[in-house]
């Protein structure tokens, strides 16, 4: 066990009472009053219409691409530093994913690399809020509206993450949520589409519910899925829900230590946030330069272990891996670079002022650095 683990979920009586009252009721499956009210609230928080709630992120992103019609000869553009899920979603549905470089000042999809990749073909953007910081969604967004492209938001680790004061999942046709236990809100497993459109609503929630007509049950029109949320993972988000914003003051203070107590340490690049964002910092992450600081990412991670501190390499570049390299289009500079430097730090709300300095005193002695 890690005195100090990467991120660990902040759960108190009122989740407990919450999940008690769904178990008393007899309705802990994907029925029951919290299912609703979740979809509900979190629709609200981001300023959306409608929330459709599913078993995880994953089904989520499915969910997006199978409602919007997405399928083979499609082209989907996906970032190419982003966990699998979201290019593994695009190959569910039979979709081409087109890989596509990021920004290396703030790790989330380039739209200059986007506007190169757009084909015939192209049906839909994804854009990932990597770590918590927002894509430029103004760049994406007039790219998509051009040649009439759908957005799916992919605002896995970014619950409450802002761009130019409007909250990330509030900006594309769907938008993709994920509350696996390690996000800033957690449902344990669980997950989240968020849209304007009605149609499409209701499009998602019959496809959810295995295709069953909700006018007609057991008569199924179209094939669909079990991706259902359930009553008791419901009962959990609401009360999550009620502390997100003490939750992202939370890692934004962290955040804030952390660049007070790594500022001056030569050779390690803070976790960006641009003037146009407010990133809530899911995990804040460094990038270790192996030059400057005379240490590999991989070694610091390890002395850091020494000490009961846990640490999460980047994700690797989608077109290093086995399943995606025949869809890759190199070269990815930014991706390629970054993944190998990056490295995220415990980043759980939990975490103390004491708990920062500690940790920051043991990087910067892992590197030997001095004053």
């Amino acid at each position: 066990m890690y005195k100090y683990p990467v991120v660990e979920p902040e759960i108190g009586e009122e989740e407990l009472r919450n999940v008690v009252e769904a178990v008393k009721s007899g309705w802990v499956s994907s029925k029951g009053k919290f299912v609703e009210e979740f979809e509900n609230s979190f629709a609200k928080y981001v300023a959306v219409k409608y929330g459709v709630a599913t078993s995880n992120g994953t089904a989520a992103l499915h969910l997006a691409l199978a409602a919007l019609g997405i399928g083979p000869h499609d082209e989907v553009i996906v970032p190419d530093l982003t966990f699998a899920a979201t290019v593994n979603a695009v190959l569910y549905v039979g979709a081409k994913p087109i890989i596509v470089d990021i920004d290396p000042n703030y790790w989330c999809l380039d739209p200059s690399g986007v506007r190169e990749a757009i084909t015939s073909r192209t049906k839909a953007i994804i854009p990932v809020h990597l770590y918590g910081h927002p894509c430029d969604m103004d760049a994406i967004m007039e790219i998509a509206e051009r040649h009439g492209i759908y957005i799916i938001e992919d605002a896995a680790e970014a619950h409450g993450a802002e761009y130019r004061g409007r909250r990330v999942g509030s900006f594309g046709h769907i938008a993709c949520f994920s509350f696996y236990g390690n996000k800033i809100i957690t449902t344990g497993e669980g997950g989240m589409c968020l849209t304007n459109d009605e149609e499409l609503a209701e499009k998602m929630k019959t496809l959810r519910d295995h295709g069953m007509d909700p006018k007609r049950r057991y008569w199924h029109n179209v094939v669909g899925f079990n991706y259902r949320m359930t009553n008791l993972q419901a009962a959990l988000g609401v009360a999550q829900l009620s502390k997100i914003e003490k939750f992202i003051e939370k890692k934004r203070r962290i955040a804030r230590l952390y660049a007070e107590e790594l500022s001056s340490t030569e050779g390690v690049t803070l976790h960006p946030e641009m003037s146009w964002a407010k990133c809530v910092y899911w995990l804040y992450s460094v990038l270790i330069d192996e030059e400057k600081t005379g240490i590999t990412r991989d070694k610091l991670a390890e002395k850091l272990q020494n000490y009961g501190i846990d640490t999460r390499n980047f994700f690797y570049p989608l077109h290093e891996m086995p399943p995606y390299q025949k869809y890759a289009n190199l070269p990815y500079p930014a991706s390629s670079a970054i993944s190998r430097r990056g490295l995220s730090l415990p980043s759980s709300a939990k975490l103390s002022e004491e708990d920062i300095i500690y940790i920051t005193g043991k990087i910067k002695e892992a590197i030997g650095y001095t004053l």
